[in-house]
């Protein structure tokens, strides 16, 4: 399995629209974040992982790959505001979409065209399903386990797959998810910044979970401008832990 990262950055992205702090005014690439996406890639089967608003761009820039399927961790517009890009994949049968009941009532009402019985003719057509926390469920054989993670009160979900998990807009990550996930190969984590945050969790959180976690590498996302320059951040890391950077392909070992 491989892991694409099409966006490593919070909602404002990196840099951040009329901001002037050395990390916004930063020549160097990997502190250009697009808004938080990624891409499974195993055998034949491409399946994204939340699609917001960069979605567009993140696809050109990966070369338009075919997509098997969208999962969905919540339905805030930095993680779905790009539903309606997917047009291009939802022919002729539609497009599958996974995701907790709650974010599938959302996006029909955000997105109601998407869900049409009688579609408007080039309107893209979202095959929802269903799911639910700790209930493994699979997409062309492949297993994937939804893992429940608190975004202040909101409840919203990461995933394991295979021996890679995925938690992004975590503030808190429940025992019954660290227990779930302990000695994966891989792990990607939200870390926002230094100081604390009332919906997501700092450096020094997403730490923590990684201690208890134990990775052999650890990934961190959904990075603001405030977490600082790359050149700087990273060395102070522990070896398995790296900030994740747009574009960057991982290998997840068996």
């Amino acid at each position: 399995m491989k892991l694409t990262f099409l966006g490593t950055g919070t909602s404002t992205g990196v840099p951040m629209i009329g901001c002037e702090c050395a990390t916004c005014r930063s020549h160097d690439r990997r502190d250009k974040r697009l808004r938080t996406s990624a891409l499974l890639s195993a055998g034949n089967t491409n399946i994204l992982i939340d699609a917001g608003p960069d979605f567009r761009q993140q696809m050109l820039d990966a070369g338009s790959p075919p997509l098997s399927a969208l999962l969905l961790t919540h339905t805030h517009y930095d993680h779905a505001g790009g539903i309606d890009d997917l047009r291009p994949y939802c022919y002729p049968d539609g497009f599958d979409i996974y995701a907790q009941a709650a974010d599938i009532d959302d996006l029909r009402m955000k997105v109601p065209y998407c869900f049409a019985e009688h579609p408007y003719p080039g309107a893209p057509v979202l095959n929802p399903h269903v799911i639910a926390p700790m209930k493994p469920f699979e997409i062309n054989g492949l297993s994937i386990e939804p893992l429940p993670v608190k975004h202040y009160l909101l409840d919203i979900v990461g995933f394991k797959i295979g021996n890679l998990a995925y938690i992004t807009d975590a503030k808190e990550v429940p025992a019954e998810t660290i227990d779930a996930i302990k000695g994966v190969d891989t792990l990607v984590i939200n870390a926002l910044r230094h100081k604390e945050h009332i919906s997501h969790l700092n450096l020094t959180q997403a730490l923590d979970v990684i201690k208890a976690v134990r990775p052999r590498m650890a990934y961190l996302t959904h990075i603001s401008h405030d977490m600082g320059l790359y050149s700087e951040v990273a060395p102070t890391l522990p070896d398995n832990v790296r900030p994740a950077t747009d574009g960057e392909t991982i290998e997840i070992q068996d």
